[in-house]
């Protein structure tokens, strides 16, 4: 089923339709969610909004301290008594609701234990008891609540950061401000300085620098100039350089630009940003998936030792109210209230965290299994090179001219749309002195091998050495055949150009390494990563230059997309590995890898959809950064799990040989606290940039 996109602005219109339904109607709370659908926690909205159960909480803490004054001071009886039973009510009155909804769904939650502990000290007299088992509760959870907001907003700032109109150019008149759901594709729209870019699409005219950070973690604000043929870029979008593309929600500097729309409203990456991270605690860890099985099987266990201690207790005569207690205390003892939040407020805070730094991290399962990684496997093209072959060698052959060489090379390549011949064009012809170049002509592509054509009234050939061996005529000399098996060696593909019956010399050109590739492959070691691999369709020579220059510890070359991908699946036989891609072409190589990553995929909603991890921009250095985001998570998620399971391992045995319900809930309340607030520290987590 296809799934429609919405807009930021849908997305803020509807969440606010359905918390004004929720206030309404006393529905769910809203809370984080199980892969079962099922509410970790979660927490009213009523006429006070968001801060309802935090005021029930604290009415319910003040009558209840109220009533205890009068107790201990001996002015209680009734009075007190009224006060508890206060206390029940403004204590109980979200955990009551809470517990019906999971009720109605068939499952038992830990606030349905909580009431038929608080009921059932009520049941024996101990009013007192049960108040402060419903106060501390509720305030727990009132507070549990305002942490766990701290990190959903985190996400929800996300989708705030698109203006709600824009302004449009429509003829010769002043710009028309509409709304940003009304833009259609095509549309000019005005971006004045300092003001957020409404819309996906590229810029027509102006020049400017424009702030990508709130979208792609890019710390330095990115230049951009205007498109020269927006005709031709409004027919192929995709085709537009990242200099002249503009993303909504980013922040335009001191020029004024006109951008054309090249995305509606709900289809513009923001949209699909914001989709995709509210919809990332659907995707469910290792360890939420086992620790939603464990209270599928533990809240029954936990009634049945109820009853088994009330049947222990009757069958050794002891008085049935202190039997009835003891199973209460014990009741509250083994509800697993901060396992079941442990991953979930984990999971929450990185993904925001990682979403401000410019990383969509699509879930607890790719952030667990990322942060377990032991091998990483790149694509060349595009992720570890720039994806940009640029000239690096002119070598004349002997007796010939470098001049000659250029102008010969360039002429011919103009007409060639190949990418190394658009590399032999763009810096070759600054470097041509000898007047304006006449146009080649007649040329004719010689697939995988090189071209020919005709240029001042002689033919020209270019290409590879296999290419040259093949020509009828002098064969290529030995120094320039030598220089050329050098520059191969070296990484370098090579171009001998023949003019007539002449060899001019050879060119050499290279996909440089990105400048951070180096450092980002030494971070990754440094954070655990025991194994770094290139996965590249380039030639074996050129992919081993590339892996030394960048150092990695294997390299595979001449590698198709098939290939790519079994190779893949031998690497995850030895241990978890991600793959790192940037193209169509490395898409099966990513779905078979435990955690697919796609760099600079603000640009493609293809990779926003289809990765596990998308890098918003082109900056490979984000990649240590969420290494350690979700190395660091991994780690906070096994703490609360064990913190969790040993407080409740602690707190039965201790209740069962006579700790109070008072204290067991205040023990259980702070250990909910402390993993919520462990899990928090995640937000705070360092950018390395």
């Amino acid at each position: 089923m296809t799934e429609v996109v919405k807009a930021p602005e849908q997305v803020r219109t509807e969440d606010e339709a359905r918390t004004r339904e929720k206030a309404r109607t006393g529905g769910e709370r809203n809370g984080p969610r199980t892969a079962t659908g099922e509410h970790a926690h979660g927490h009213g909205h009523g006429f006070l909004g968001e801060r309802a159960e935090l005021v029930s909480a604290l009415l319910s803490l003040a009558v209840y301290l109220t009533g205890l004054t009068l107790q201990l001071t001996g002015n209680g009886g009734p009075a007190s008594r009224a006060l508890f039973v206060a206390a029940y009510v403004s204590g109980g009155f979200f955990t009551l609701r809470e517990a019906v909804a999971t009720l109605r769904r068939g499952r038992f939650q830990v606030d349905f234990l909580m009431l038929v502990a608080a009921v059932g000290a009520a049941a024996i007299g101990r009013w007192e008891e049960g108040a402060v088992l419903l106060v501390l509760f509720s305030l727990g959870h009132a507070l549990e609540g305002y942490a766990m907001g701290r990190a959903r907003r985190s996400i929800e700032a996300l989708g705030d950061l698109a203006p709600r109109t824009a302004l449009v150019r429509r003829g010769p008149a002043d710009p028309v401000e509409v709304p940003v759901e009304d833009l259609a594709v095509g549309d000019t729209v005005l971006v004045r300085p300092h003001t957020r870019v409404p819309a996906d699409g590229f810029v027509a005219s102006g020049s400017g620098s424009v702030d990508q950070s709130p979208l792609t973690g890019e710390s330095v604000p990115a230049d951009k100039t205007p498109v020269a043929d927006p005709a031709a870029a409004l027919a192929d979008p995709a085709a537009t350089g990242p200099d002249s593309r503009v993303y909504a929600g980013t922040v335009n500097g001191a020029g004024t630009l006109d951008v054309v729309v090249t995305r509606l409203a709900r289809d513009n990456t923001l949209a699909h940003v914001v989709r995709l991270v509210r919809d990332a605690d659907q995707r469910t860890s290792p360890t939420q998936r086992f620790t939603d099985r464990f209270q599928k099987v533990f809240v029954p266990g936990v009634l049945a030792l109820v009853a088994a201690l009330l049947a222990a207790g009757a069958l050794a005569g002891e008085p049935f109210t202190d039997s009835f207690y003891r199973a209460m205390a014990v009741l509250v003892a083994a509800s697993p209230c901060a396992l079941a939040i442990a991953t979930p407020a984990a999971v929450l805070s990185a993904v925001g965290r990682a979403a401000r730094g410019g990383v969509l991290v699509k879930g607890g399962a790719p952030l667990e299994e990322f942060g377990r990684l032991r091998t990483i496997a790149f694509d060349k093209t595009g992720t570890l090179t720039e994806g940009r072959p640029r000239l690096t060698e002119i070598e004349p052959a002997a007796g010939a001219a470098r001049e000659e060489l250029l102008r010969t090379a360039v002429a011919a390549q103009r007409l060639s749309d190949h990418p190394l011949a658009r590399a032999v064009v763009r810096d070759g012809t600054p470097l041509v002195t000898g007047g304006p170049l006449p146009d080649a002509g007649n040329l004719r592509a010689v697939i995988g091998r090189g071209v020919a054509a005709e240029f001042e009234g002689e033919p020209v050939h270019i290409g590879s050495l296999a290419y040259a061996d093949t020509l009828i005529g002098p064969p290529v000399p030995a120094a320039l055949r030598d220089r050329t098996e050098e520059l191969a060696r070296t990484g370098r593909t090579t171009m001998l150009v023949r003019r007539g019956d002449r060899w001019l010399g050879t060119l050499g050109l290279m996909d440089a390494a990105r400048p951070e590739a180096a450092g980002t492959v030494a971070a990754l070691r440094r954070l655990g990563v025991v194994r770094t691999v290139m996965l590249s369709g380039d030639d074996q020579r050129v992919a081993d230059a590339v892996g030394r220059e960048v150092g990695l510890d294997e390299v595979r070359g001449g590698l198709m997309p098939q290939d790519k991908a079994a190779e893949v699946n031998r690497l995850r036989r030895t241990g978890r590995t991600a793959m790192i891609g940037d193209g169509v072409n490395d898409a099966p190589a990513m779905a078979g890898a435990t955690v697919g990553v796609a760099m600079g995929a603000a640009g493609s909603a293809v990779a926003l959809e289809t990765a596990d991890i998308a890098l918003m921009s082109d900056d490979l250095g984000r990649l240590p950064f969420v290494t350690g985001l979700s190395r660091k998570a991994s780690r906070i998620i096994r703490q609360n799990l064990w913190l969790s399971l040993g407080i409740v391992a602690v707190l039965v045995p201790a209740t069962a040989l006579g700790l109070g319900i008072g204290p067991a809930v205040l023990v259980h309340e702070g250990s909910t606290l402390l993993v919520v607030g462990n899990a928090l520290r995640l937000l705070r987590h360092p950018d390395p940039a």
